[in-house]
């Protein structure tokens, strides 16, 4: 992908390696890390998304474990997570700020060929799915695959209550 010339270097931003599971059967992707994830080298580490605790209230894990504990739960319930994207031009961490033209996808041809146990891949948030389907789908048979769109955990999405996200997320989990 070609970003446009004006756009400085600086403001492309790296997503993280897949939390991988050989066995997983559910895969969970966000589009970017936000800001403070970048910072901590951790998935969903800003204080007020709400993803660790509602996979840990889902799972009986609480949200305040330690990242590796939380990246253990994930691996026993079956659960792989990655973003859509490996890079792509974005100023703050609101997804609604990602450049268009920067967006550089994940290699999902061969984490699926790796993975070939996934049957429900669940996109947190509407970006996610958006990106997905754009950049990937369309080049994959998505064979007897489900694909879900959940309300997203991010604190920027506070028009959802939490009973709510709660509810849509236990039930894709647990189905």
């Amino acid at each position: 992908m070609r970003i446009d010339d004006a756009t400085p270097p600086s403001a492309r931003i790296h997503g993280f390696p897949a939390v991988e599971n050989p066995s997983a059967r559910i895969l969970i992707l966000g589009s970017m890390p936000g800001e403070a994830s970048l910072r901590a080298g951790q998935y969903y580490a800003h204080p007020q998304n709400l993803f660790w605790r509602i996979l840990g209230e889902t799972f009986g894990t609480t949200h305040d474990a330690s990242y590796v504990d939380k990246l253990r739960m994930l691996k026993a319930n079956g659960i792989a997570l990655w973003d859509v994207l490996a890079s792509c031009v974005r100023e703050g961490s609101l997804d609604s700020d990602i450049a268009a033209g920067s967006l550089q996808p994940n290699d999902f041809a061969a984490f699926f060929a790796t993975h070939k146990k996934i049957e429900r891949v669940l996109f947190n948030g509407a970006k996610a799915e958006a990106c997905f389907r754009r950049h990937v789908a369309a080049s994959r048979d998505a064979h007897a695959m489900q694909f879900v769109r959940l309300p997203s955990t991010s604190p920027a999405n506070a028009s959802i209550s939490y009973a709510k996200k709660m509810a849509d997320w236990r039930a894709a989990l647990e189905a």
